[in-house]
């Protein structure tokens, strides 16, 4: 949604399935993620998430919508000229790879990175066929620094990041823009562009002070360093939880999620990396 307010839309763009996209509503544009989603299928049924097809195929309803709002010609113009921001992998390498058994017997990170890739360049080819031209693409972030990431792998009172995970989430980035890089030579008319999400955030966790943060390693919310959600529940009761009292300062709201003012910061370097699909 930053991206929409950096942007200078009034109103953020709503989700597909969500009743306000109705009408000439579509016109504005549309979400169609899906929270705990990712590159691999399995990714999605873990966390009762769409898949990339699934996400596809909302998309290909949303253009019949379109044509029927706008008229073939003008909804035509209107996909050619919008702009398609594509965000998974996270997930998929912290969330699902490294918490699965399974996955770990049956591929390396080398290898199981690599089916990312081939599914990303699988659905950025779905994208373009449907008609879609400027593509960025959020690399993953250092995902080792997460707090979350922190206490599972390593101890809750470390202060460190784990580096293998930093260095798979390097990896995949690598290809991640080397797969770009061939769609590129591929497809005609297509600019997609990796908006590099790394750095900002490693920047922010080992440099907080630069940059008006004080707190890296506990999430604002909660009382741990693994909680993700808004409320606790006890006994069936709600109940409330810590908050800290100046989330400007943390650059995590959870263990797992940047708060506002840290995603703002990171949202502004991503748009100066595409700045060739807005101009």
């Amino acid at each position: 949604m930053y991206f929409a307010e950096i942007l200078g839309f009034t109103s953020y763009q709503p989700a597909y399935l969500s009743l306000y996209i109705k009408g000439k509503n579509i016109l504005n544009g549309a979400n169609f993620a899906s929270a705990g989603s990712g590159y691999h299928d399995s990714t999605a049924k873990l966390y009762h998430s769409l898949s990339l097809s699934q996400q596809l195929e909302h998309y290909k309803e949303y253009q019949k919508e379109l044509m029927k709002i706008a008229g073939r010609t003008d909804a035509l113009s209107i996909i050619d000229g919008a702009l398609y921001i594509v965000s998974f992998g996270s997930g998929d390498i912290l969330l699902n790879y490294y918490i699965n058994p399974l996955l770990r017997l049956v591929y390396t990170p080398d290898q199981f990175t690599d089916i990312l890739a081939q599914n990303y360049a699988d659905f950025i080819q779905n994208l373009y066929a449907q008609g879609a031209r400027k593509i960025g693409v959020i690399s993953v972030g250092a995902i080792g620094c997460l707090p979350a990431a922190i206490s599972l792998f390593d101890s809750p009172y470390s202060n460190k990041c784990v580096v293998e995970l930093n260095n798979v989430a390097l990896t995949f980035n690598q290809k991640l823009n080397s797969t770009s890089v061939n769609l590129r030579k591929m497809l005609p008319g297509l600019n997609v562009v990796l908006l590099d999400s790394y750095q900002p955030i490693y920047n922010l966790i080992t440099r907080p002070l630069e940059y008006g943060f004080s707190e890296t390693r506990k999430g604002c919310f909660g009382t741990s360093f693994l909680e993700k959600t808004s409320t606790s529940y006890n006994n069936n009761k709600k109940t409330s939880v810590r908050l800290c009292p100046n989330a400007s300062k943390y650059v995590f709201w959870d263990g797992l999620h940047l708060t506002e003012t840290a995603n703002k910061f990171i949202t502004t370097k991503l748009i100066s990396d595409g700045i060739s699909l807005i101009t």
